[in-house]
């Protein structure tokens, strides 16, 4: 009995894909090796002698505060500027970028005082803030690196480096040489909490409940008054009316503020006349409970220093002066009754209406201290906390019969941005950088203009990014009042000053002292002031002089680091001709932070800003849009996020959000960038497993490639110009939008798919496959490239498989040389037939007719109309039926653009698929079509355009 013969393997003859790149990416367990991979091969010298001479592109980085783990805000920030250095990079650039740390400051001295207490020495706070830094540097450096940012982490920039303080002093004497600094008495935002001013920039806005009291102020020169209004005399006492939310300033209220050109009028009640704005009379009376009439009125102007009486006068001696009135535009009638009460020390426009009418600046009454209570010898209220005062003056006014009316009112009120807690003005001894023009101290090469003007016109040579930041920073800057660059601490840069213990003049020599000051803080750091005997400097003049204790406002220490960074500690790594970043980027917050510190600084010692473009980023909130809070349970952390996905699902949820706005992440944000990040890999795993035996050597000149080849080369070509126009504009979202749609409709839904066929089929060293195989190895060239800044990780492990260099980011972006862009159109309009085709063999299949595309064949009709569209597909002859991957594809005439499918009548070759009229053509095997029989056993098909 004979045994049938077995049925041949033809799999085994099939050119089937192979790659050691997995398909799962198992990222959590293999982004760490590539980050000690990296840290060990010293990646980052190597990308720097990669450039070597090249054009530079700074990215100065905008410093973290070296406080506490990084969360999800951080992160994005850091990945956002690796990609934008890693594509400038890739561009040819020598792209260094140094990270950097924000080191001196409150939030360190707050941590201090938790741990170890208040009242430490000043030595010891800057000990255990220098030590407490170091470590949280450590900690944030480890997580930066985990995400795959690339930069001279064993080399950052610390704003608490010795020759960074040092630089900081140096930038500071310059300013006073450039007659921009000066001392004075002034209010400045304090915060209670912080024991310290504020500046500005670190202000933020919230609504507060306070209390609102209306308190009469008896007129001290009746017969004045009288006359001010046309009277002959006043039958009863008058009054003035002030309306206030802060009812703790009336215990230093020393003078009244009308406006000259508001009419105002003396109201008839029971209780006596009451001088009101004459358009607030209606509501005034109503919030007094009061009938009334109008008696007289009269401008503002006939007012002018008429005297009013404290209204606490007459119940205690401490309060038994006189408040002038003083004329003020600042005071209008849109609500409260017109007149504005005057407390110097704890307004600005009350505090320069005041200087301005003559009063001395000793004579200021500044009863709160830095702590937020009244001093212990203030009458009636010593030794109370403002906040907890405001009841207690009510109702003292109440007792002595001052109060008309109180209430409680919701408004928008300033508050630190560190403790969220409401902040006052108030009047101490500071220094400030002057905006506009006026004399500084020490002035020896005044600059040609005003800060405010050189500021602004530096903004309009400034690129943004997005372009409605340029709005933004400009009018802060218009707006802003002198910068307070004094704080009351300890850990952070001296202002190394002797002041007279009677005058509180600087020393003559204090310029000379700040080069000697740097000299010293060079070699020992900060505290090395602290522990300098002033007697060292000074000699017998020492009892006369008080060393300055007060430090440099932090953003100071940050908006100067252009300066000993760019110029001085990195210099190699920074332009030649000076100390400009090419950009700077940060949160749109930093507009009134870095950015506004940075560009201040940098127009007083160069007239320039320090940065040719600033980029900003919204802040990441949830899928809903609402700000992550721990009470809320919607914060996620960088940190599980790499350990659950990978730090690269992070790198592609940055690259993939549009930063201009707020930044959503949640779980099913991340569950869609992991799908996301599944098809470019499974993409990516395709090209190298059908390129994997390919030598690129014997790739196919471009003359001879296949036209489908062609035309594949000349749209990755197109795409690599948009997604290199979207790089030069600081663009991630669209270029992940466009790769990921090359990925599944360029390649996975048509390119890839018609060249299955001819890769798998055809000899593995034919024309057609190695002209397939060039294509592919150009694209993933490319492709690698493209997503490199992104998906750093995924292109290194890639890039062991297909490159020569060691690392990608030794590579610039790939050259397709030239392309046959006119193939574009043409192939353009054959997809859109074979998408019709596809959607009629869908609608047969799901009838039963037919399974696999190849089990049907087609014919289009096409109408006279479209000769264009009949001249294309007639030029792919027989390939035709490889472009629609059917088994037999036809033209026809028609009188519209049409598709249709039928079964194949035909048989299964058993190797190819296709259903074919000469399957079993030769009886030596039975189950081949001729082509592949050809392909296997003789000369080969020929492939003349797919």
């Amino acid at each position: 009995m004979s045994t049938p013969a077995s049925t041949p393997d033809y799999r085994a003859t099939l050119n089937l894909p192979d790659t050691p790149f997995p398909m799962r990416g198992d990222l959590p367990k293999r982004e760490p090796a590539w980050v000690k991979a990296w840290e060990d091969g010293g990646v980052y010298k190597r990308l720097r002698d990669a450039r070597c001479g090249a054009p530079k592109f700074i990215l100065h980085d905008g410093p973290p505060y070296a406080n506490g783990q990084i969360h999800i805000g951080h992160a994005a920030n850091k990945i956002l500027k690796d990609m934008i250095v890693k594509a400038r990079q890739l561009k040819g650039l020598d792209a260094a970028y140094i990270p950097g740390w924000d080191c001196h400051g409150l939030p360190i001295e707050n941590q201090i005082e938790k741990t170890h207490g208040r009242g430490l020495p000043r030595d010891e706070v800057q000990a255990k803030s220098r030590a407490y830094a170091t470590e949280q540097i450590d900690a944030q450096r480890t997580d930066f690196k985990r995400l795959g940012v690339l930069g001279d982490w064993d080399h950052p920039y610390k704003t608490m480096d010795f020759a960074n303080e040092a630089g900081e002093i140096r930038v500071l004497k310059r300013l006073f040489e450039r007659g921009f600094v000066y001392r004075g008495l002034k209010p400045v935002y304090w915060c209670f909490d912080c024991g310290s001013s504020l500046a500005e920039f670190e202000i933020e806005y919230a609504d507060k409940q306070s209390p609102a009291v209306d308190v009469a102020f008896l007129c001290a020169e009746p017969d004045k008054l009288a006359a001010a209004f046309g009277l002959p005399k006043l039958e009863k006492d008058a009054f003035t009316v002030i309306w206030t939310t802060t009812p703790w300033t009336i215990p230093a209220n020393q003078a009244l503020n009308l406006n000259p050109e508001l009419p105002y009028a003396l109201v008839d009640t029971a209780k006596g006349l009451f001088l009101v704005a004459e358009a607030l009379v209606e509501k005034c009376l109503a919030r007094w409970q009061l009938e009334g009439r109008v008696v007289a009125t009269t401008a503002g102007k006939q007012l002018a220093m008429l005297k009013f009486k404290h209204p606490l006068a007459h119940v205690d001696p401490g309060f038994d002066r006189e408040s002038p009135v003083y004329l003020a535009d600042y005071a209008t009638a849109e609500d409260g009754t017109g007149v504005v009460h005057s407390a110097p020390a704890y307004g600005l426009d009350d505090f320069q209406s005041c200087i301005s009418h003559g009063l001395k600046f000793d004579d200021i009454k500044n009863p709160v201290q830095g702590n937020g209570a009244y001093a212990a010898d203030l009458p009636l209220f010593g030794g109370q906390h403002i906040w907890k005062a405001n009841p207690v003056v009510a109702q003292a006014l109440q007792d002595a019969g001052r109060l008309m009316a109180q209430s409680k009112l919701t408004h928008s009120y300033p508050h630190c941005w560190r403790h969220k807690t409401p902040v006052i003005y108030r009047a101490a001894a500071q220094w400030f950088v002057r905006m506009d023009e006026g004399e500084g101290l020490f002035t020896q090469d005044k600059a040609p203009q005003s800060l405010r003007k050189t500021a602004l016109a530096a903004i309009e040579a400034t690129s943004f990014y997005p372009e409605n930041g340029k709005a933004r920073l400009y009018d802060m800057i218009a707006g802003r009042p002198d910068w307070c660059i004094s704080r009351q601490r300890a850990w952070g840069v001296p202002l190394p000053v002797f002041l007279h213990k009677i005058t509180g003049e600087p020393h003559p020599k204090t310029m000379e002292f700040m080069e000697r000051a740097a000299q010293l803080v060079e070699q020992g750091g900060i505290e090395a002031w602290s522990q300098l005997d002033a007697r060292e400097w000074l000699g017998a003049e020492a009892d006369e002089y008080s060393k300055g204790q007060d430090i440099l406002d932090v953003w100071f220490d940050s908006g100067s680091t252009f300066q000993h960074v760019l110029k001085g500690s990195h210099a190699g790594s920074a332009h030649a001709e000076g100390p400009e970043a090419d950009l700077y980027l940060e949160g749109h917050d930093q507009h009134r932070g870095w950015f506004h510190s940075s560009l201040l600084i940098g127009c007083a010692l160069y007239g320039r800003a320090p940065y040719k473009g600033l980029l900003t980023h919204g802040f990441v909130v949830d899928g809903q849009g609402r700000k992550m809070s721990k009470s809320m349970g919607n914060v996620v952390a960088p940190q599980t996020v790499s350990e659950k996905y990978g730090a690269e699902i992070l790198r592609l949820w940055t690259a993939a959000t549009d930063y201009s706005g707020d930044l959503g992440l949640d779980d099913k944000i991340l569950a869609r960038v992991v799908d996301g990040y599944r098809r470019i890999r499974n993409t990516l795993r395709f090209l190298l497993a059908n390129t994997s035996d390919f030598d690129p050597s014997q790739s196919v000149a471009a003359s001879e490639l296949l036209e489908v080849d062609r035309y594949a080369l000349a749209r990755a070509s197109q795409l690599q110009a948009d997604i290199l126009a979207h790089y030069e504009r600081y663009e991630f979202h669209p270029v992940v939008a466009k790769l990921q749609v090359f990925c599944s409709e360029d390649l996975g839904a048509f390119y890839l798919d018609v060249l299955k066929d001819r890769l798998y089929t055809t000899a593995p060293q034919s024309l057609a496959r190695r002209s397939a195989q060039t294509a592919l190895w150009q694209i993933t060239q490319a492709m690698l490239r493209w997503m490199a800044p992104f998906l750093s990780f995924t292109a290194e492990e890639a890039w062991t498989l297909v490159g020569k260099s060691e690392s990608i980011f030794t590579e610039t972006y790939w050259d397709f040389g030239q392309v046959d862009a006119s193939l574009l159109d043409k192939w353009s309009r054959i997809r859109e037939v074979r998408d019709l085709a596809n959607k009629q063999i869908e609608a047969v299949r799901t009838t039963g007719a037919v399974g696999a595309s190849l089990q049907a064949e087609i014919e289009i009709a096409i109408p006279e109309s479209h000769a264009d569209l009949r001249t294309a597909l007639e030029s792919l002859r027989d390939d035709l039926r490889f472009v629609f991957i059917t088994s037999a594809a036809r033209l026809v005439a028609g009188s519209e653009l049409a598709v249709a499918v039928t079964p194949s009548p035909h048989a299964k070759c058993e190797r190819c698929w296709h259903y074919r009229e000469d399957v079993g053509s030769n009886p030596a095997h039975p189950g081949l079509c001729g082509r592949c029989d050809s392909n296997l056993h003789g000369a080969g098909e020929t492939r003349r355009v797919a």
